[in-house]
């Protein structure tokens, strides 16, 4: 395998790409011996340039969105009553959307037993009377204590649509 290196391949501008027949690029290429007053641009500078600016591409998106930790669905894709994922890991402050999917109605209720202490159960959970009725349907939560919730569909509960998320 040959190895690119930046004093092996020069790149002045992009004044030197043509189309071929085929649809393709290629670049002509002028060897000089001769110095210019340009500065060159090696292919390491240039790798390096765009990593850094993927990088802050990425970086602002992140700030940019709601900080949105998982999508959990309400019933599967084969109609099942599960939450899936049913059990999950988020930090801290992040999001959470709970979406109907299949078998509705469903809710999302917090055991009050099986949260951390000093959470209101209220705050974070539907009441056992509203429900998604509709496909698509979200209910979105952020939990902002550390610990381990547990967490029911109450029409389901018994059928075993039961749900667990660590909040880290």
């Amino acid at each position: 395998m040959a190895t690119v290196t930046s004093a092996a391949v020069a790149i002045p501008s992009f004044t030197g790409l043509k189309a071929t027949n085929t649809g393709k690029v290629s670049a002509i290429t002028k060897v000089s011996s001769s110095t210019t007053q340009y500065p060159r641009l090696g292919i390491k500078a240039s790798l390096k340039d765009v990593g850094v600016a993927v990088a802050a591409a990425a970086a602002s998106a992140v700030l940019a969105s709601n900080a949105m930790a998982i999508e959990v669905l309400l019933g599967d894709k084969d109609g099942q009553l599960v939450f899936e994922p049913s059990s999950f890991t988020v930090n801290s402050g992040e999001q959470i959307v709970f979406k109907n999917n299949r078998g509705f109605p469903h809710n999302v209720v917090f055991d009050e037993d099986e949260i951390p202490s000093g959470v209101d159960v209220s705050k974070i959970s539907m009441s056992e009377e509203d429900l998604l009725n509709a496909p698509g349907e979200t209910y979105v939560v952020t939990l902002d204590t550390k610990g381990t919730y547990s967490f029911y569909c109450s029409p389901h509960q018994g059928a075993g649509m039961v749900g667990k998320v660590t909040v880290n």
